[in-house]
């Protein structure tokens, strides 16, 4: 678990009471005044705003605030948290915020899922937890089935424009989400939940799902402001569709606070550790993932279950499904949140953190008894995706059969097995956040920060074995990992990177004509370092290696000598393992101005320079040209974003209209294999535009009713390059690609919209308080969405001959509706204040639709590669809460 994030800002209220409040299964302890809705405890400070979770007109209504900020910015807090399923990931809930796509790949939240911000996929949003960023330091991906309890949630802020200027990110362009755990409450108390579910879908079967959660609140300790919280949780469940696979997971957070003096200044020391256990739960793109039928959802794993692993030397597929891939990790973090007042004019926050991460995506492979012959000579490793062992895994005293009697076993003719072969990663992160903010006058102020993130990225692929049922002996077979005859751990994939960000920043608030308007001008300068070293052979501008051991690197490099034309900027050969140093830097200014019209209507404006520095995946793919050539530089993504909105907000009503601009060089979209490896494209210059809206109504207190709308529309400016257009080929045929006059292939993209990214989002909530009842109804429609950038849809050609063929040269999703509710019955009446019965059912109606899925700049339908997650079913859970 990693990130980067954003929010707004807020003045701490002082000495204000702490409210003790309950949450969907179990919230305890909510912290009022504490009100840190921004990305660090400085940017939290410094926004002149006083926001009360408390209180009902800051808090917003329904459970929504827009804060006057100059930034598009939405709050959830704990009212329409707690109405969600107990252990549902926090990127679910802010799906209901105009912008935000979010579709989870089960019911219950511990699965992982698809996140985009204003048609931003999640490795272009900076998610942050408590000031903490929690996005991969490599691909910067945010993953969602590893977030913190949602019963530990104060708020979560959902910025849909750029960072502050002091969030230590190095590709958030599309938006920023910010969780604010609970401050520990002056008061001691304890509750616990229990829910349990299942999927309630025709065809689905027993598919259980069972959850515990407990957290105690010791209550202030010394009489000084010392109190603390901690907490656990398990979970379990069956796999979503495949009659193969569980989700296991188990939680751990505590937080220690201690109040300094009587100015709000404290200091905050955190904790959390997550475990995941979990088999993938997507599937190969099935035809009735295009049309919609839902009959063939539920199913059987193509290799069968329970199986047998071969043991004769000739593979069969037992063990081999994608389902049956684990997706293990450990996770953690320590936090330290910190605010000191030095003068009546002078503040000074410190925020850090420490990260760590061992985590995989499963995977199997054919590992060959045999040695790898290049030119006669025997080689173990890993060559074209296989391992070579030079091992007689059986002791059968033979490792193949010598079939053209050439005197040596090898390729084909050797034994294989199979193999557990995923991609580990192995990270430790480091990260710091000073803030000093000086008050010019009570109308004008000022702050400077500087921000470090340094991470250490270490990429792994060792191979372990397979109990004879096709189970991992080991999930991490890093703990003990194959070796060949010689004793050298063989593996697909070694690399090490440094990501290391070192930021200034600066920021000045003014207000004026009596605090009507308000002007933000700020300013950051990044300077990011990547260090990277490759430690197999490159083999293609593919990043696809050879990973060699020590003992033979010299003997492969002659054999596979490398050579580079600089005039063709044609490459041959394996470059050699290597080391490399890239550095990038930009000033990016952040201005923004709020007016208000009258004390209940606003506008506001805003602008910010955008960056995004190419992830380690297309770095290292570079490593196949010359470090000094112009083929080997990858340019980073730069945007300039506009945001223009007018707001409504009073004690009954809060309203928004944004619209929004954001102009993209050398826009950078990722793809990713079923191994998690990334590449990425530049498409160029491409523009961004759009519009956000939402109003919460409360009429009377016991209704309240929100409705929530977006547009998107991304237009790519440029065809892009790609290897062919093969005349006969799908794309050909259906006019989307062509060679130019110097013979290089283009695909037609100008014009087209982004892949994934869908054009309209629209939604709302409907919820009603009668005595100890609370009941909701919400829904959200998601437009259709392209695979591909080429935005190809199935059509008929007529081919030279006269024949008709039909074609898929890409995918158009369909769009869909989802409608959830939520029953709340409190237990206070019957003397049980902090009680309650909870029921909740997703997806209602059963609704059959393509959650995430694989996509690239030209991605096929028919592609072997592609493949998708199925939407979560309806499922119905129900949940006792008590607690004292």
């Amino acid at each position: 678990m990693q990130g980067c994030g954003d929010a707004p800002l807020l003045k701490r209220d002082k000495g204000h009471m702490k409210t003790f409040l309950m949450g969907s299964a179990a919230i305890i302890a909510v912290a009022a005044p504490s009100a840190a809705f921004a990305q660090s405890t400085g940017s939290s400070d410094f926004e002149d705003s006083i926001i009360v979770t408390g209180a009902r007109i800051d808090q917003g209504v329904g459970g929504v605030k827009i804060p006057d900020s100059p930034k598009a910015k939405v709050v959830l807090g704990q009212e329409i948290i707690q109405a969600q399923r107990p252990g549902q990931t926090i990127n679910e809930i802010i799906n209901l915020v105009p912008g935000v796509s979010f579709t989870n790949n089960d019911p219950w939240g511990s699965s992982g899922g698809s996140f985009t911000i204003r048609g931003f996929s999640s490795d272009r949003i900076s998610q942050t937890f408590d000031g903490i960023p929690l996005n991969d330091s490599g691909n910067y991906a945010v993953y969602t089935n590893q977030q913190v309890d949602g019963e530990l949630i104060e708020n979560v802020n959902v910025n849909l424009g750029s960072t502050d200027v002091d969030s230590p990110t190095a590709a958030a362009v599309g938006g920023t989400v910010n969780i604010k755990t609970l401050e520990p409450s002056d008061e001691y108390g304890v509750l616990a939940s229990v829910s349990y579910g299942n999927i309630a879908a025709s065809g689905a079967g027993d598919r259980p799902y069972f959850r515990m959660f407990g957290v105690v609140n010791t209550g202030d300790l010394t009489g000084h402001g010392t109190k603390a919280w901690f907490s656990a949780s398990r979970l379990k469940n069956d796999a979503a569709f495949a009659n193969y696979g569980k989700v296991y997971k188990q939680q751990y957070n505590a937080k220690i606070w201690q109040d300094i003096g009587d100015n709000g200044d404290f200091i905050s020391l955190s904790g959390h550790y997550n475990q995941n256990r979990n088999n993938f739960g997507g599937s190969p793109l099935r035809a009735n993932a295009i049309t919609g039928d839902k009959s063939g959802r539920f199913y059987d794993i193509a290799g069968g279950y329970p199986c047998n692993v071969s043991l004769t030397g000739v593979t069969n597929s037992c063990g081999t499904d994608f389902e049956r891939r684990y997706n293990p990790s450990n996770t953690g973090n320590v936090r330290l949140n910190s605010k000191y007042t030095l003068t009546d004019r002078l503040t000074f926050s410190v925020d850090g953190a420490y990260q760590w991460v061992k985590a995989n995506g499963g995977g199997t492979t054919s590992a060959y008894e045999a040695y790898n012959y290049i030119g006669g000579v025997p080689y173990t490793g890993n060559y074209g995706g296989s391992f070579y062992f030079g091992r007689d895994f059986n002791g059968d005293g033979n490792l193949g059969t010598d079939t053209n009697g050439d005197g040596i076993v090898s390729g084909t003719e050797s034994d294989r097995y199979t193999v557990l072969q995923p991609s580990q990663t192995n990270t430790r992160r480091w990260v710091g956040i000073a803030n000093l903010a000086y008050e010019i006058s009570d109308a004008h102020r000022i702050r400077l920060s500087y921000s470090y993130d340094r991470a250490r990225h270490r990429q792994t692929g060792y191979a372990g074995l397979l109990d004879l049922g096709g189970n991992p002996l080991d999930v991490f077979p890093i703990n003990d990992p194959l070796t060949d005859t010689a004793g050298n751990a063989l593996q697909k994939r070694d690399r090490k990177s440094i990501a290391e960000l070192n930021q200034i920043a600066g920021e000045y608030r003014g207000q004026f004509f009596e605090d009507r308007l308000s002007v933000l001008i700020g300013g950051r300068l990044p300077f990011f370092k990547r260090e990277l070293t490759q430690n197999c052979f490159t083999t293609s501008s593919g990043g696809f290696v050879d990973c060699v051991p020590d003992d033979q690197i010299a003997a492969y490099t002659a054999a596979k000598p490398y050579s580079y034309n600089a005039t063709t900027g044609k490459a041959t050969g394996s470059a050699l393992p290597q080391s490399r140093k890239l550095k990038y830097d930009k000033f990016l200014p952040n201005v923004g101005a709020t007016f208000k019209i009258t004390p209940e209507i606003s506008i506001a404006g805003s602008y910010a320079k955008n960056i995004s520095v190419p992830s380690t995946d297309a770095l290292y793919n570079a490593f196949y040209f010359p470090a000094d050539s112009d083929a080997a530089y990858r340019v980073p993504e730069t945007s300039d974003s506009f945001d223009a909105s007018i707001r409504y907000s009073s004690s009954k009503v809060q309203a928004a209209v944004t619209g929004w601009y954001s102009k993209y060089k050398n826009r950078l979209v990722t793809a990713y294999d079923i191994d998690g490896n990334g590449t990425d494209t530049n498409l160029g210059p491409v523009k961004k535009y759009g519009i956000d809206s939402s109003i919460s109504y409360s009429p009377i207190k016991e209704v309240t009713a929100y409705l929530f709308g977006s547009y998107i529309k991304s237009e790519i400016q440029n065809d892009a390059r790609t290897g062919s257009c093969a005349a006969t080929s799908d794309i050909a045929l259906a006019g989307l690609c062509y060679i130019d006059a110097s013979g290089d292939a283009y695909l037609r993209t100008a014009g087209k919209r982004e892949r994934s990214a869908p054009k309209y989002l629209f939604g709302g909530r409907l919820q009603g308080n009668l005595g100890d009842f609370t009941l909701g109804v919400q829904a959200k429609k998601t437009s259709s969405r392209y695979m591909n950038d080429i935005n190809g849809e199935v059509q008929s050609v007529t081919l030279t001959d006269g024949t008709t063929k039909i074609i898929a040269p890409g995918a158009k999703f369909g769009a869909y509706t989802v409608v959830d509710i939520d029953l709340r019955y409190s237990l206070a009446s019957l003397g049980m204040e902090k009680g309650a019965i909870q029921l909740n059912v997703s997806n209602l109606f059963d609704k059959f639709y393509v959650g995430s899925f694989s996509g690239g700049l030209d991605t096929l339908a028919s592609s072997s590669s592609a493949f998708v997650n199925f939407g979560s079913p309806r499922a119905i859970s129900a949940s006792l809460i008590v607690g004292f």
